[in-house]
């Protein structure tokens, strides 16, 4: 973790700097911009213009070229239009070079302050933390399963609100036998990831064999809302396939564990499947042929 905070501080410090660089700019950008109001000849321009085209009207109106009605409206058009030039370029006075210095080191503090609240909020310190536990236990050849369950549940207790915590938990209760654990832990990994198809299929099963690998109705309900989710849900058709096995309906069995077969990832599992299909089909052979003898 101490390197995650020294490592987001790295990050963090060219932001900090581009946020205090006009601080640093600012008596330069000062000493350009009065120089150039300083030198600045709009008004003198405007001015010159101004009296080359009154020249020019009087000269025609000499001429007799314009009216006095028109030689007074051309003087007022180009007074008007003097005013409106001139009101443009007034320029409110320059404020000290440093005036609002405070503002920016503000603003900096602010990014750094949002920064580490949105990432407390939204990071992922938690699993990182979840991570070296787990990193140290792996590193540690004295290491038990009740030592694993043991940080994991310290872990829990710290983060409640992690999924990764119980979704490590949930498999440690079930394979040391700790069946009540081990359900407790997947809903509450069900409560934070929502009722996934491969959740609530691994729910299912663990409920199947509690019950003695009986189908009763909270299981079966189990497995409607996850067929209706996903029909090719692995673990639940190799459920039902255990199921139709024990029933002794060995060719629903056959079909369910092969369906199953086609979306199972995990090798170990595949090989279960495919020994139960091997072993299902030879319990129909003997029957085939049991019945074939009866006759």
């Amino acid at each position: 973790m101490t390197l995650l905070w020294v490592a987001m501080a790295i990050v963090m410090l060219p932001a900090i700097v581009l946020l205090l660089s006009p601080l640093r700019k600012a008596h330069a950008l000062y000493d350009q911009q009065r120089a150039y109001e300083a030198n600045d000849t709009s008004a003198e321009q405007n001015v010159a213009i101004f009296q080359r085209r009154l020249a020019s009207l009087q000269a025609a109106h000499a001429r007799g070229d314009a009216s006095t009605a028109q030689f007074e409206e051309g003087t007022l058009e180009l007074e008007r239009s003097l005013l409106e030039d001139t009101a443009t370029l007034a320029i409110r006075p320059l404020k000290p070079a440093l005036a609002g210095r405070l503002a920016v080191p503000l603003i900096a503090l602010s990014v750094v302050a949002i920064s580490l609240f949105w990432y407390l909020e939204e990071g992922a310190e938690g699993d990182l933390a979840l991570y070296g536990v787990q990193q140290e236990l792996l590193n540690d050849p004295g290491a038990t399963p009740d030592t694993y369950i043991r940080r994991m549940e310290e872990q829990a207790t710290l983060q409640p609100g992690n999924a990764n915590v119980w979704a490590s938990l949930f498999p440690l209760y079930r394979d040391t036998g700790q069946e009540d654990k081990a359900i407790d832990a997947l809903e509450r990994l069900i409560a934070l990831e929502g009722r996934l198809p491969a959740l609530l299929a691994q729910l299912a099963q663990i409920r199947f064999f509690m019950a003695g690998r009986e189908m009763t109705p909270a299981v079966q309900r189990l497995v409607d809302e996850t067929l209706a989710q996903d029909p090719r849900q692995p673990t639940v058709l190799g459920l039902l396939g255990i199921h139709a096995y024990d029933n002794g309906d060995f060719n629903r069995a056959i079909g369910c564990w092969r369906r199953a077969l086609a979306t199972v990832e995990d090798p170990n599992t595949a090989a279960s499947l495919r020994e139960g299909v091997r072993v299902a089909q030879e319990r129909l052979a003997d029957e085939s042929t049991m019945a074939a003898a009866d006759e």
